[in-house]
């Protein structure tokens, strides 16, 4: 059986050498690689794309919509990890763990748009929730998010990293403040919430790791419940998952870090609360179940591998 050929455009960022070192170790896939000189070729590219059984698009999103132009045949699949396609008509949003019904229109693909990584933590929690009755379609949702700094790609890491940098960066610093992040579109479409939640990402002097909070006030849900309740309804139905899990309740410690999955591509929510208050938290590597490994991870579905090979566990 011939190895399925698979071609990354924009192999140079963030999210595309992440991609590339997850595959590069794998010998059951054929990458196509375009010369140093020729990698933003468009008729390389175009080629390329054409002659590949999936196409990786790690661009901006208005290239990810040339680069989906330039698809002339009626086989090669497409996985996109911008902004561009999340909510797009005939496109498969890719976060399988969902839903059996999730699952298998993402193994199902042809087009698939990769999910954002503060949307992967707000949805983890809170798609979930919804489907099980618990959170009202329209509760007015507050979240949390804390990210490492290689989610704002090679400039903001360059900033990070760089021998003499600004006091700011060494502090966590608040972005999004006009309240229309985004990853917004995705979550209330994903989740079918009749309003965008009130979002505050956070950015701080870490490299990588995430740590997304949504916070309820349980007498308002549409079921009245004590956090343990509602950790042992998560607990149910991510049950027998591969890359997302539930800790046991009230978290592992009396603190938890934002960076403790960096390193690995599954997820791992944590409840914590009383009767009255609960908070569910995402932790995940943004690099990993929050770009690159959820690509992969995608990638392995649509294209008939085990879900978690080549990913790091």
């Amino acid at each position: 059986m011939n190895k399925p050929k698979i071609y990354i455009d924009g192999k140079e960022g963030t999210t595309g050498l992440q991609i590339y070192d997850r595959l590069s170790k794998r010998q059951d896939l054929e990458l196509l690689l375009i010369d140093e000189e020729k990698r933003k070729d468009v008729a390389e590219r175009k080629k390329c794309i054409n002659e590949a059984d999936l196409v990786f698009l790690c661009l901006p999103d208005a290239a990810a919509c040339e680069a989906v132009e330039l698809l002339e045949n009626e086989k090669t699949k497409i996985i996109d990890a911008s902004t561009a396609h999340r909510t797009a008509d005939g496109w498969v949003y890719g976060f399988s763990e969902l839903s059996e019904g999730h699952k298998r229109a993402v193994q199902e693909a042809r087009f698939l748009a990769n999910p954002g990584c503060h949307a992967t933590g707000v949805i983890a929690s809170t798609y979930p929730l919804v489907q099980l009755g618990i959170l009202p379609t329209n509760y007015p949702l507050s979240v949390f998010s804390l990210t490492g700094y290689s989610g704002g790609g090679k400039k903001m890491i360059a900033q990070y990293e760089a021998a003499e940098k600004p006091n700011e960066l060494y502090a966590p610093r608040i972005y999004g403040l006009n309240l229309k992040h985004k990853h917004l579109p995705e979550i209330q479409k994903v989740c079918g919430l009749t309003q965008p939640p009130v979002f505050c990402p956070v950015v701080d002097d870490y490299y990588k790791g995430m740590a997304t909070t949504i916070m309820l006030q349980n007498d308002a849900l549409a079921k009245k419940m004590t956090a343990e309740e509602i950790w042992e309804s998560l607990a149910a139905y991510y049950e027998g998952r591969s890359l997302v899990t539930v800790a046991p309740f009230g978290g592992e410690a009396a603190m938890t870090a934002a960076n403790k999955m960096a390193g690995k591509d599954s997820l791992q929510l944590i409840v914590c609360g009383h009767e009255k208050q609960t908070i569910v938290t995402a932790l995940f590597d943004n690099l990993g179940k929050g770009a690159s490994g959820a690509a992969v991870q995608n990638m392995n579905f649509m294209l008939g591998f085990e879900e978690t090979e080549g990913l790091q566990l």
